[in-house]
């Protein structure tokens, strides 16, 4: 008897370690099985957001596109259509000239007076240099100036910086303005120096009266 109830025991020990070890293994292969599901899960998302990010860089892409369209269209307008009558302004010291630009025959007038007209050489040179630079892409347009203020060679001068900046901006030509820089910066630049003024104790800006002790 007392053989048989140890066997009995041997065996519920052996069919106890079996059901924990079956117990063990489930538990196991359950939480491999929750591990490969997050590790799924997490390659899902990542997919996803790699899909959202491919689909935001593709919408970006073609607002681009349409953007670019739309800008190139408006240069093509802006290219095709060109402006009439262009006015633009010189300075040089205290005198002021306007220059309009326009079709015509290729007369170039400083306050109503052609060029030829003027007796000073050197002036009607200063104020047709800018004519010369562009060449024959200025033959076919009129040139009218009017100029205020200041004294004969400053007058020439902002007459000679607004017909370059009304050819430059009527032609729409960077060669032309690439010329002028060239050339001659003040020919698109105003020159922005003045007279310094008269000071007290003197003549002039910087000259003093002279003393005399005799």
């Amino acid at each position: 008897m007392a053989e048989k109830t140890k066997t009995k025991k041997t065996s519920k020990r052996k069919s106890a370690k079996k059901s924990e070890s079956k117990a063990d293994k489930t538990k196991v292969e359950e939480e491999k099985k929750e591990e490969i599901k997050k590790e799924e899960q997490k390659e899902a998302k990542e997919v996803k957001k790699k899909e959202e990010k491919a689909e935001v860089k593709a919408e970006e892409i073609k607002e681009e596109k349409k953007e670019t369209k739309k800008t190139a269209a408006k240069k093509k307008k802006k290219t095709g259509k060109k402006k009439d009558v262009t006015i633009s302004r010189g300075k040089r010291k205290k005198s002021i000239a306007r220059a309009t630009v326009k079709k015509g025959k290729g007369t170039v007038r400083v306050n109503g007076v052609g060029v030829l007209g003027i007796q000073n050489v050197y002036i009607s040179e200063l104020v047709m240099e800018p004519v010369k630079i562009a060449g024959a892409k200025a033959v076919e347009l009129d040139i009218s100036v009017t100029v205020n203020g200041g004294g004969v060679m400053g007058q020439a001068q902002a007459a000679r910086t607004a017909i370059a900046k009304a050819l430059v901006e009527y032609l729409d030509d960077e060669s032309l303005k690439e010329a002028y820089m060239e050339r001659d910066r003040s020919l698109l630049v105003e020159d922005s120096r003045r007279v310094e003024p008269k000071k007290y104790r003197g003549p002039k800006a910087r000259a003093r009266f002279q003393k005399s002790y005799r």
